[in-house]
């Protein structure tokens, strides 16, 4: 990093720093843009983009909500794991996607010179939790942490999210995807919520077994896969008139969201697959679930494959609202282990969930808090008897939930006070404010 010579100079006296501030002051008053522009300077530059600080209720409220959702979790036989922030890159990054590597801050270990990272995601860390401690049974895990990303996701997203989640290890069945999607609308149900979600469901194993047949090369592959994200139709069906099945590959894309629609449109030889067939049932299968059990939107596209080397089998977002960034990612993970040489186990069936709880800051209300000052000068000036009793009150109301404030002096005052604590009549009363 650059640094100006300026940082080198001497610095100036008091007298020139307020000439200089009411010099910027004035300029900035005349010139509204250079206002804000020297305001949002002012307000952003000790933090990096990206990076916020959750003060004050919001810090309580996200709280408050990690407590809640990894109680329902727990609550539902999910083991919750408490990972460690940094790991040898040899397991966190071991049979990572490209997109995990990117996201990812690496540093040197002191102690060994070994490389290090900065998790971007839990899920790995679980993959290597349960090959030492998931045996070969099904296992649940649920965790709550911040990660760390090396680049926003979105335009406005977060490099530190505060990430929740849950993982089923050992079953192939889809009554793991349908019990993880029962207890996200739970844990989802229990919150005062402004909104609901929408969930878009998709299924990788379809675009993989096609490509299978095709015997697709990896070029044509990720052009594939590329022109599915972009949603260029014109451009997909001028590549696919040159590929083996290419009609099946265009099908996905133009009829993709309608599965009686698309089981028309597709080949016989894709219709009578074995594969094919398994994971279109599975989707309807889910979709009527969502539908039925919880009264859910639900949309369906089977060209959502942005976790194509990570997912196996069905995926699905969550989405509140209009909002373009998915608060909840999640799907069947098949088949991943944590390394060739921590894994004490065969790679395992696996699927699970995860969102940023800050995400859900702007949707969730808590009840407003009763936030009660205790009367300076009664408390200055109360004997010792009176002193008992009023801590013996002060106890009673925080057990309550109430926020007591003892003011260590006449200024002391909370924000937002609700409530005095005086005392009058030889007892201490609290009163509306």
């Amino acid at each position: 990093m650059s640094v100006s010579p300026d940082f080198a100079k001497p610095a100036p006296s008091n007298t020139t720093n307020q000439a200089a501030t009411q010099h910027a002051n004035d300029a900035a008053a005349s010139t509204p843009y250079l206002s804000h522009f020297s305001s949002d300077v002012a307000n952003s530059w000790l933090l990096p983009d990206g990076v916020v600080d959750v003060l004050f209720e919001d810090a309580h409220k996200q709280e408050v909500l990690r407590h809640q959702l990894t109680k329902q979790l727990i609550s539902h036989g999910y083991q919750l794991v408490s990972p460690p922030m940094i790991e040898f890159t040899e397991s966190l990054l071991s049979g990572a996607s490209e997109d995990l590597k990117r996201q990812t801050f690496k540093i040197i270990d002191q102690l060994t010179g070994r490389l290090m990272g900065l998790r971007a995601d839990i899920t790995p860390q679980i993959l290597r939790i349960d090959a030492h401690h998931g045996g070969t049974g099904i296992a649940r895990y649920c965790y709550a942490g911040d990660v760390i990303h090396t680049l926003p996701s979105g335009l406005f997203g977060s490099r530190t999210p505060l990430q929740l989640g849950a993982e089923i290890f050992g079953c192939a069945s889809l009554a793991a995807d349908i019990e993880l999607i029962d207890v996200l609308f739970t844990m989802v149900n229990t919150l005062n919520m402004s909104a609901a979600l929408h969930i878009d469901l998709g299924h990788v194993a379809i675009f993989k077994r096609l490509a299978e047949l095709a015997q697709l090369s990896d070029h044509d592959t990720e052009q594939l896969m590329h022109l599915y994200a972009n949603k260029n139709l014109p451009e997909l069906k001028r590549v696919c008139q040159s590929l083996p099945l290419g009609d099946d590959f265009y099908a996905l894309a133009r009829f993709g969201h309608d599965i009686t629609n698309l089981l028309a449109r597709l080949s016989e030889t894709t219709q009578q697959d074995t594969q094919v067939a398994t994971a279109i049932n599975e989707l309807q299968r889910l979709k009527t679930h969502l539908q039925e059990q919880w009264q859910c939107p639900v949309s369906i596209d089977v060209t959502e494959l942005s976790g194509y080397h990570y997912h196996t089998g069905i995926v699905f977002n969550g989405y509140i609202n209009s909002e373009t960034q998915p608060l909840v990612r999640g799907g069947r993970f098949d088949g991943m282990q944590s390394s060739n040489q921590l894994a004490i186990n065969q790679p395992r069936e696996a699927t699970g969930f995860s969102m940023d709880v800050s995400r859900l800051l702007a949707h969730t209300q808590l009840e407003a808090p009763i936030i009660v000052l205790v009367d300076y000068e009664a408390l200055s000036s109360a004997s010792q008897e009176q002193m008992q009793t009023l801590l013996q009150q002060v106890e009673s109301l925080r057990q309550q939930g109430y926020r007591v404030t003892m003011p260590l002096d006449i200024a002391d005052r909370p924000v937002g006070m609700t409530h005095r604590l005086s005392f009058i009549d030889n007892h201490w009363q609290l009163q509306n404010i």
